[in-house]
Parts: C-alpha cells; structure tokens; sequence
C-alpha cells in the first residue's frame, strides 16, 4: 500500500516509507500508546519469566485477560510455534503473572479475576511473509498479527491482519499434538455462532438486522466476538451487542455527555457495572427506531 499527499486537484506525490532502525523502536511507540492503539492496559516492558523475555505484558480490561505482544523487525520466524510457546508459559505461570500485575500496578488482582481462557498473543512487526498469514489464518487461534509502518512528515499506518472469512478450527491440527491440544481447550477463542446457536430466530433476525446496518457504515467495521458480547471495531471498538433470549442488549461507546440521543432511548450506565464499551445501553426487542439508533452509533465512528 502507497501513501500520496494531495499537492493540488491534479497533483499527488508519494509519501516515502521511513522504516524503524529498531525494533525497540516499535516496541516504544505501542508500549506508550497501547491504551489508544489496542485498548490496552499495560502491565510490564521487558517481563522474564523461565528463562524467557516478553517484550510487552499487557492486561485487557475488557476481557479480563492477560495478552503477550511480542515485536518482530525479522520475518523469518515461526510465529505460531512460538505464539503455543508463550500461551503455554503464560498457562503454566499463572501465578507469577497476577504478582507482577500486583506488584507493579499496585493492586489486588486475585487468580479468579482473571478469565484466562481469553489470553491472546500479538505479533507486531513490519510486514509479516504469505507463510505466516496462512499459518495464522484460523478462526478459533488465539494469535494476532498487526502490521506498523513508519513514513515521512510523522506519519504511522498501523493494520490488524484480519483472519478471512472461509478461516478454518485449528483443532483437527492440535489434536495430533497434546500439549498443543491442551492450550487449545483452555484456551477459548469466541465466534458469532457461540453467540446464536442456542438463541431463538425471531432474535438471530434482530441481531443480524442491525449488524448488517452497522456493517454498512464503513467497509473496514470488523465484528470481534468475545466471551459476553460482540464488538463492531472500525478504528477502535464502536459498539456491543449482547444477544439475550428475546431482545438484543446494545452499548455505543462515547462517554457520558458525549451522545446526542433526542429521544432520550438510551440509558446512561457510566456510575454502574456493564460489559459493554462506552456510557451509554439500549436493549432493542424490535427494529421500529432502526434508523434512529444507527444514527446513535454512527456517532462513535
């Protein structure tokens, strides 16, 4: 992908690629912005543990889990095996990971806080080869792989590989290697069926109803099931939907103040417990304010 800067109506230049030196380069700029990059908290730069060294431990608030990124200048590396490598470590540690997040947090995380079936392990380098897009392009594999380029005038373009939609389990490869298959059942990656398979049709349609409404904001919206919700992430996450028996649960995430909402539809949940990002919860039974409440989420673009 080429940048341009538009000079004139009928003048364009490219913008030229100005690569990081070093990968401790990369590693600073996500560490000092992982809040707004990934909605990240970060825990600990330089974590060893074992004999080993993760660049970045970081803790999804979201998800209550914890999440290992590692920074990759070399495309000649296994990022599978070493993603099973770090996920196992994790799993087999579980305890030195809630002392340091105490510790250096200054707080009381306790073993059961912690949903550890929501680990997950980033990749982030400047371009990963066609072999490790396809090693990683299963829907239920708890391995990332973000793109970051640096260009001229101060410019940063950072991509999240998104696994393609025809992605395949990775379990029928797990299950011929046990500790690869242990990792896997105790790590939980979500899909949107985990969400409908038990749910009635009347309130499938409804979902589907507005998800293909959101979809049709950008091209680029990505749907992110987790475990109690499904997120629509453009840039950054712009709402969550939560399927209930008879009705769908629906967050928009800006902040208390932040929503123009006229109708007074949505309720203000930024002083109580919810699972959803943003202030602001809906729960839908029926597409009668369709319109109005797209008109609520588009405001989080």
């Amino acid at each position: 992908m080429h940048l341009y800067n538009l000079k004139s109506k009928e003048s364009i230049s490219i913008i030229k690629e100005k690569p990081f030196k070093l990968e401790r380069e990369i590693q600073a700029l996500f560490e000092n912005n992982l809040n707004e990059l990934m909605n990240l908290q970060l825990v600990k730069s330089e974590f060893s543990i074992k004999n080993k060294r993760i660049d970045t431990l970081a803790y999804d608030t979201q998800s209550n889990a914890f999440i290992i990124i590692e920074y990759k200048r070399s495309k000649n590396i296994s990022v599978v095996d070493q993603g099973f490598t770090y996920l196992s470590l994790m799993l087999e540690n579980k305890a030195d990971f809630i002392v340091e997040y105490n510790e250096t947090l200054k707080t009381s995380l306790k073993r059961t806080d912690v949903d550890w079936s929501q680990t997950r392990v980033v990749f982030v380098s400047t371009g990963f080869t066609e072999n490790q897009r396809t090693a990683t392009n299963f829907k239920d594999i708890a391995i990332e792989l973000w793109e970051v380029k640096r260009y001229e005038n101060d410019l940063i373009s950072i991509n999240q590989i998104r696994k393609s939609r025809s992605a395949e389990s990775i379990k029928p490869i797990t299950s011929t290697n046990k500790k690869l298959e242990k990792i896997s059942k105790e790590i939980k990656v979500y899909l949107e069926e985990d969400h409908t398979v038990d749910k009635s049709d009347g309130v499938v349609e409804l979902y589907e109803t507005f998800k293909n409404a959101i979809l049709n904001f950008k091209d680029d919206i990505e749907i992110i099931p987790r475990k109690k919700r499904i997120a629509f992430k453009g840039s950054h996450i712009i709402c969550d939907i939560l399927i209930q028996k008879n009705a769908i649960k629906l967050w928009v995430n800006l902040k208390s103040g932040e929503l123009d909402d006229p109708k007074k539809l949505m309720r203000d949940v930024s002083t109580i417990g919810h699972w959803g990002n943003g202030d602001y919860e809906l729960i839908v039974k029926n597409t009668d304010n369709l319109e109005y409440i797209m008109s609520l989420i588009k405001q989080a673009l």
